[in-house]
């Protein structure tokens, strides 16, 4: 059902059957560690390139999402997926040889949020009784694509994060589950003309206030509904500048705002700057951490709000601004819930 300007609230919201995580070797040595499914220490997972081995990363957790599901690729519907690569390449060639009929998407480091949404509209819908949402990203093939090669050792600004090696996957059900998606507010493109690449969350932060500022509209709720507000990679500046953005809103999101890319690695002892990104970062935190949380009651909802700037190396080098997008995900935990919508 339409709710608001930008929402949607689903009268039969569909269950998270099950979620799974691979990370690569930093993001092992991170405060989540104990918590991922698997930890790839070989950053080409075996592979020849760092393409290849995003590739791996991303059938790797699609299978064992499938598998903890109960399930085989067989009795997947739909996958949605996408990745930071140039024409989703990371998505295409992890996951084709299951012949499943597929979405490729793109939503930069959003693009976890961008999956849920799509993947709960098609469930809610009876599209589908099963469907895989996946994303994933690489240090090293996202710094070969839009910054410098590794062997040429630049120096990365304060402001700078440092992109996620892994990838996560959901199995969206018709069948009943603790957690669920209740509803989702999709995110429109904000440009604040920022153009420094190396300052991703101050432009991202913009996009994140609107979609969040958006939600709380549509659904006529305040910051207090939620226990956790949770942006994708904003790190430690986009995480301030959001903070600054929801104040002159009138909301105080102090108490209840986390972001993944601070959460997923110690910033002073891995030397991460910022924070992380990618569209990994939010996927495995989500796989990871988030849901999990939620699965045991310490958290009753969420808002669950990926983020991703929407530059490529043609606008940049072209000299274009860099915009941003969220993506909002209501994610809530319907144990025990008689009706079908808890608002």
């Amino acid at each position: 059902m339409q709710q608001g300007k930008a929402s949607i609230r689903f009268e039969h919201p569909p269950g998270i059957l099950s979620a799974a995580s691979i990370a690569g070797k930093k993001e092992g040595e991170g405060p989540l560690a104990i918590l991922f499914d698997e930890i790839v220490s070989d950053p080409l997972a075996g592979e020849k390139t760092w393409e290849e081995a995003e590739s791996q990363f991303q059938k790797k957790s699609a299978q064992k999402a499938i598998e903890k599901a109960g399930l085989s690729p067989n009795h997947i519907r739909y996958v949605l997926a996408g990745d930071l690569l140039g024409q989703s390449i990371a998505s295409t060639f992890g996951v084709m040889d299951w012949n499943i009929p597929f979405f490729g998407l793109y939503g930069a480091c959003s693009t976890m949020g961008e999956t849920l949404s799509l993947g709960a509209m098609l469930v809610n819908a009876g599209y589908g009784d099963h469907v895989l949402c996946v994303t994933s990203s690489h240090f090293a093939s996202a710094e070969k694509q839009f910054r410098f090669p590794l062997h040429y050792g630049n120096q990365r600004p304060y402001s700078a994060t440092w992109t996620v090696t892994g990838s996560g996957a959901v199995i969206l059900s018709s069948e009943g589950k603790t957690v669920k998606i209740t509803g989702v507010t999709t995110g429109k493109i904000v440009d604040f003309g920022l153009k420094d690449s190396m300052n991703m969350g101050a432009c991202m932060a913009p996009a994140a206030a609107d979609c969040i500022g958006q939600n709380f509209q549509d659904f006529g709720v305040d910051a207090g509904y939620y226990d956790r507000i949770i942006t994708g990679d904003l790190g430690s500046v986009g995480k301030k500048a959001l903070i600054d953005l929801m104040a002159q809103k009138g909301f105080d999101l102090q108490k209840t705002h986390m972001d993944c890319g601070i959460e997923i690695y110690n910033s002073e002892a891995q030397d991460t700057h910022a924070g992380g990104s990618g569209c990994g970062c939010a996927a495995l935190v989500l796989c990871a951490y988030i849901v999990r949380m939620l699965e045991e009651g310490r958290w009753r909802r969420v808002l669950f709000v990926p983020t991703g700037a929407l530059l490529s190396p043609t606008s940049f080098n072209e000299g274009q601004s860099i915009p941003g997008i969220a993506h909002a995900v209501i994610l809530e935990n319907m144990e025990g819930e008689t009706n079908e919508w808890s608002m």
